[in-house]
């Protein structure tokens, strides 16, 4: 992957409080039936950083993923310029967005540098259209 061109737009120090904003954010995770918590934390070009957490639901369809949490917060605070996603699980290798994620981040940032750890301190850094190529997107709409 593409790490040296990540670390370039996004700082040691911004790695470090994206991550920490993600395992606040894991915290809050509402999850009965996996126990799989899980937390994002999405930086905008503002500056502002957003969380979110996995919310379950007996209905399992209508469970919520934590980084489309941490992007519809994001949005509906009027911002859609994504420059980092962070997102921390408490599996034994860092945990990657699901394809649902991945297509709905894919949206609004295609290149969306990706920060993916576990508790145990283990961070991948990746890039969105690396985990989605050949992404669906507006231009099959036309």
């Amino acid at each position: 992957m593409e790490e040296k061109e990540i670390l370039v737009k996004i700082s040691e120090e911004q790695k470090e409080r994206l991550l920490a904003e993600a395992r606040k954010a894991k915290e809050k995770a509402y999850t009965p039936y996996s126990n799989y918590k899980v937390g994002a934390a999405l930086l905008t070009r503002s500056g502002r950083i957003f969380g979110g957490c996995n919310i379950e639901n007996a209905s399992y369809g209508a469970t919520i993923c934590a980084e489309r949490v941490a992007a519809v917060k994001a949005l509906s605070a009027g911002e859609k310029d994504f420059l980092a996603l962070a997102v921390l699980s408490d599996s034994e290798e860092p945990g990657t967005p699901c394809g649902i994620c991945r297509q709905f981040l894919v949206e609004f940032a295609p290149q969306l540098p990706l920060i993916m750890g576990n508790l145990q301190g283990k961070v991948i850094v990746g890039r969105l259209d690396h985990y989605l190529p050949s992404a669906f997107n507006k231009e099959y709409l036309k």
